[in-house]
């Protein structure tokens, strides 16, 4: 056999344990699944991970299932043939697959779904889009992306808007005092708001909803920053009721790296202006958001892949695993005194995201401590207001992985 014809057993015989896996399950509760370890084992075989380290900074990126990097490369491979008559003349146009796939998901219309690289790209076509004058104020918070907040400063240097920063305790007291937060901060000045659905930073999950009723009855268009959210936990963008959503496909969506989109609602697009010029034929359509030159289509084509390997797995099972990974490492190292468990507990404010903090010692040294001698890959996250180490753990983390990197925070502590 050819490698080819190898790869296309292997793929046949993986993709007949994961039936079988999801066969077994299909009766089972969301929680009951969590805790069955063959049910993941089967899961895990999907991927092609470096298993010689433990790696939890899935929040960062995560690795695509073998199914998608098979489809991203049978995509490259076509282009390579041409690339004119087979990336232009044909992958090209398919796009608009995955263009109607993630609306299906997000529950909107196509036309609303812009396909980006990434989130930061789709979130600065809406805060650069959005016409604003000197003294008009955006309205966000203090534990938003940084390079969000970035965007809005350098609009702050070059055309005089106000960015107003709202604080809020770290773990968080509860929804109402989030939107509360929100509520007390706007002015007659309020011309735009910026909140993540869920952060980066403790994975503290906001009342979107909530804050955009409460925009939408001051007239003021709200940008949700979903990087983390889409296909992390159950949710509609339809539901939420904003006027842009802005997602990173390469993160919990297992889609390839370059991948994302901007939800834009559609009597905003007109008003909304391209991040890259565009002509005013283009006023009304998605399309004018995605101009960005010549660009690969094999990552875009992957994306169907990505997402009917989620909706296999089902959301409500995928979002109960990572909080059971979450969980099992919190409960038991939130019992150490020197320890703060900086992320909520609550199940309406957290998912799969956790951060852990440490009584007097610095976050950087102890995740370069586990990286150094344990290989285990964190995130250290040093805010003003507070610090913490970020932990994601993903679908194919293994259980006895959460263990051992338990027992590793221990001995640091001891030490």
């Amino acid at each position: 056999m050819n490698r080819r014809e190898l790869l296309q057993l292997a793929a046949v015989g993986t993709t007949f344990a994961m039936k079988s896996a999801l066969a077994a399950v299909k009766d089972s509760s969301p929680e009951e699944v969590a805790a069955d370890e063959d049910f993941w084992a089967q899961i895990r075989n999907e991927f092609t991970i470096d298993r010689s380290v433990l790696n939890l900074n899935n929040g960062h990126m995560s690795p695509s299932p073998r199914i998608v990097q098979e489809a991203q490369r049978r995509y490259n491979d076509s282009t390579n043939m041409g690339p004119f008559h087979t990336m232009v003349k044909q992958l090209y146009p398919q796009v608009e697959t995955a263009r109607r796939r993630i609306a299906e998901v997000a529950g909107v219309d196509p036309e609303e779904i812009a396909i980006t690289r990434n989130s930061s790209e789709a979130l600065e076509i809406a805060q650069l889009g959005v016409e604003l004058k000197p003294g008009d104020e955006v309205l966000t918070t203090n534990q938003d992306y940084g390079r969000m907040l970035t965007t809005f400063r350098q609009r702050e240097r070059r055309e005089g808007i106000v960015l107003k920063e709202i604080s809020f305790p770290v773990p968080s007291p509860g929804m109402d005092e989030l939107v509360r937060r929100f509520e007390e901060a706007i002015t007659p000045k309020t011309r735009l708001i910026l909140c993540c659905h869920i952060t980066n930073l403790t994975g503290q999950i906001f009342p979107v909803k909530r804050i955009a009723a409460l925009a939408r009855a001051h007239g003021i268009p709200l940008i949700v920053d979903g990087a983390h959210a889409f296909n992390h936990f159950p949710f509609k963008i339809s539901d939420l009721d904003c006027d842009y959503y802005g997602v990173s496909l390469h993160k919990w969506a297992y889609a390839p790296c370059g991948t994302g989109f901007l939800y834009v609602r559609k009597s905003r697009i007109k008003e909304t202006w391209a991040l890259m010029a565009s002509d005013s034929s283009q006023d009304n359509n998605i399309r004018k958001f995605e101009a960005i030159g010549t660009h690969p289509a094999s990552t875009y084509n992957a994306i169907p892949e990505a997402i009917a390997f989620n909706q296999n797995i089902g959301i409500e099972r995928k979002a109960a695993r990572l909080r059971y990974l979450r969980d099992r490492w919190a409960n038991r190292l939130g019992e150490n005194q020197k320890v703060r468990i900086m992320h909520s507990k609550e199940l309406d404010q957290s998912a799969g995201i956790g951060n852990i903090g440490f009584e007097g010692l610095d976050v950087r040294k102890v995740a370069e401590e586990l990286q150094a001698k344990y290989t285990i890959f964190t995130a250290p996250i040093v805010h003003p207001e507070f610090s913490g180490i970020r932990i994601t753990p993903n679908i194919y983390t293994e259980v006895s992985e959460i263990d051992y990197f338990s027992d590793c925070v221990e001995k640091i502590l001891k030490g």
